[in-house]
C-alpha cells in the first residue's frame, strides 16, 4: 500500500478480516497499533470526511490526547508525512461507526498487542538475566582475586568465595539450558542407591567423636543426639509419594541431607562437621564423591564454605543453599 510507512524501528503485522475482504499492512509501535485515515477508510467501510469528522470530535471533546495518540512519519512513496492514530483513536472511530469489523479489528488487535509484548518482555528479561549474571561472575571474580590477593580473608573465607564463583557460572549455564539453548545431557541411569541407616551413621559419628576428641577438639556433648531428630532426617530424604522418590536424585537426596543435618540441629554440638561427614559418605557409598579421573568431586575448603553458608543461611533460603550444593554436585566428571 502507498500509505504505508517506513519501518523505523516499529512492526508490521498483518490484519486480514474473517471475511477476507480486508488486508492491512499494519503498524505497532510505542506499544499500540496505528492505522492512518486512508487505512480506516478501507477497515470501517466509510467515507474520509465521516473518518475525519470522527477523528476531530474524539480530540476536541478531550476523550483522547492528539499528542499521545496521533503521530507523523515519513512515507517512503511521498515527501509529505503520513498521519498516523493509535489503537485507542481507531477504537473510538469505530464505536462512532458501530462498524462490526471494528470489533474485529479490536479483538484482534489486542491479541496481537499481547503476544508482542509478551515476546518482548520475555526477550528483554533474556538479555538483562544474562547481563545480569555475567556482570555478576565479573564482580564475584574481582572480590576474590582482590580479597585473596592482599590477604583479607581467612583460608575458610576463601573457600566461600570459590564456592560462589562455581554457583555464579553454573547458574549461566541453568539459564542457557531453561532457554533451550544448552544440549541436554543424555539422562545417566540410575543404580539401587545406598540407604543411610540410623546404625551406620551412629557408627560413624561414634568413630568422628573418638578421633576428635583423642586430638582433644571434640567435648562430651559432641556428637549427643537431640531427640530422634537424625532419624526423622534419614527418614525424611528416602520419603516416597506415589511409588517414587519425593527427592528423585542421589544429588538432590545428598544436598538435602547436609542442609538438615547443619540447619536442623540435631546434635547438641557439632551439626556442620557431622553433616560434612555424612554428606560425604553418602556420596562415597553412591560413587558420587570422587570424579572419573579420580579427583574429589567437592575439596575439603568447598566443604568447609558450604558448611558455613548453609549455617549463616536464613530458613528463607534453603532452595538457594540446596542449589548452591547441587552446582558443585552435578559438575562434569
Amino acid at each position: 500500500m502507498n500509505d504505508t510507512p517506513e519501518h523505523n524501528g516499529g512492526e508490521v503485522v498483518l490484519f486480514e478480516s474473517p471475511d477476507g475482504e480486508v488486508h492491512l499492512d499494519v503498524r505497532l509501535e510505542h506499544e499500540s497499533i496505528w492505522l492512518t485515515q486512508k487505512q480506516m477508510v478501507e477497515l470501517f467501510g466509510r467515507d474520509q470526511s465521516v473518518i475525519s469528522r470522527h477523528v476531530r470530535k474524539a480530540f476536541a471533546d478531550d476523550e483522547l490526547s492528539a499528542e499521545s495518540n496521533m503521530q507523523r512519519v515519513h512515507n517512503a512513496f511521498s515527501d509529505k508525512p503520513l498521519t498516523l492514530y493509535s489503537l485507542d483513536a481507531v477504537i473510538s472511530v469505530g464505536y462512532r461507526v458501530n462498524s462490526v469489523r471494528g470489533t474485529q479489528f479490536r479483538i484482534w488487535a489486542t491479541r496481537t498487542l499481547r503476544d508482542h509484548l509478551l515476546r518482548g518482555y520475555t526477550l528483554s528479561e533474556t538479555r538483562l538475566r544474562e547481563k545480569g549474571f555475567g556482570e555478576i561472575e565479573q564482580a564475584i571474580s574481582l572480590l576474590a582475586s582482590t580479597l585473596t590477593r592482599h590477604a583479607l580473608v581467612t583460608g575458610e573465607g576463601a573457600a566461600v568465595l570459590d564456592v560462589v564463583q562455581h554457583y555464579t557460572r553454573a547458574w549461566r549455564l541453568l539459564l542457557e539450558y531453561d532457554e533451550g539453548r544448552l544440549a541436554e545431557a543424555p539422562p545417566r541411569p540410575e543404580t539401587e542407591a545406598f540407604r543411610l541407616t540410623l546404625a551406620v551413621a551412629h557408627d560413624l559419628i561414634a568413630d568422628l567423636q573418638t578421633a576428635l576428641a583423642g586430638r582433644g577438639q571434640a567435648g562430651s556433648l559432641f556428637g549427643q543426639a537431640r531427640g530422634e531428630q537424625l532419624a526423622a532426617i534419614l527418614g525424611a530424604i528416602e520419603q516416597t509419594f506415589d511409588g517414587r522418590p519425593l527427592y528423585p536424585s542421589v544429588q538432590l537426596r545428598a544436598a538435602n541431607l547436609l542442609y538438615f543435618l547443619i540447619k536442623d540441629h540435631p546434635f547438641s554440638d557439632g551439626n556442620k562437621r557431622i553433616g560434612a561427614l555424612l554428606f560425604l559418605e553418602y556420596l562415597s557409598r553412591n560413587d558420587l564423591l570422587a570424579r572419573a579421573d579420580g579427583a574429589q568431586r567437592i575439596a575439603d575448603n568447598a566443604m568447609v564454605a558450604l558448611a558455613l553458608l548453609i549455617a549463616e543461611s536464613e530458613p528463607g533460603q534453603r532452595d538457594l543453599m540446596i542449589r548452591l550444593i547441587m552446582s558443585l554436585l552435578e559438575g562434569d566428571d
